[in-house]
């Protein structure tokens, strides 16, 4: 198959061998990807200045393992001027796709939306809903879409979630989070204006995220605690 190049961006990087690095890209063909890249032997590599987060680039990867070669990598763009707190919901972006995506499965929504987040970010638009999008996204892509036939269908007022079975009304006490079906409903038709609303959001997809993640933390969260 002839390599052909594609838009990606950088999610993290790590030495390798001498003058190289392991890199784990998003790209818009491929999905997430591993690829070794060379970066040069002197500090001033252009290449070098090229492996930074929010930064869109164009890149040609060969090989027929795993692990990739970057064999190219340029870029007609600045990166998305993340500042403050975006930044580190940029990271948090990074780390959500490093830790829960599989590789070389093409994403192409989850890839259009990951651009947009970035571009909400650098625009500083509410970040809340941003992120939401996001993760709402990813769980798609991940098959962990929501269900919420059975919120519209009952007349509970609160609701659990459990990952193997969806929402389940509160009918007994167990030790996870619950949820106002009112809210719940909000969310399912996207009317996202309430504070409240927002706030049930995110402990939503926190506890699925906290799940699939098996209980390991994520680092930038801590970002954020400053």
């Amino acid at each position: 198959m002839e390599a052909t190049e594609q838009e990606a961006f950088i999610l993290h990087s790590k030495p390798f061998k001498d003058n190289q690095l392991i890199v784990d890209l998003l790209t818009e063909q491929s999905g997430k990807v591993s690829a070794v890249v060379y970066t040069g032997k002197t500090q001033k590599s252009n290449k070098k200045g090229l492996l930074q987060p929010f930064l869109p680039l164009q890149v040609v990867l060969k090989g027929k393992g795993q692990l990739k070669n970057l064999s190219r990598i340029e870029t007609s763009q600045r990166s998305y001027p993340l500042s403050g707190n975006y930044v580190f919901c940029g990271f948090y972006l990074n780390e959500l796709l490093i830790k829960l995506l599989g590789e070389h499965i093409e994403c192409p929504e989850l890839f259009y939306q990951y651009k947009m987040s970035l571009q909400s970010l650098a625009e500083q638009q509410p970040v809340e809903q941003n992120l939401r999008s996001f993760e709402m996204t990813l769980l798609d892509e991940l098959g962990q879409s929501f269900d919420f036939s059975d919120v519209f269908e009952s007349q509970e007022n609160y609701f659990y979630y459990i990952l193997e079975e969806g929402f389940v009304p509160v009918l007994s006490k167990l030790n996870i989070p619950k949820y106002s079906r009112e809210h719940l409903l909000a969310i399912a038709e996207e009317r996202l204006e309430d504070e409240r609303v927002l706030r049930t959001f995110k402990l939503l997809m926190r506890q699925v995220i906290n799940n699939l993640l098996g209980g390991k933390p994520l680092n930038s969260r801590k970002l954020f605690t400053r």
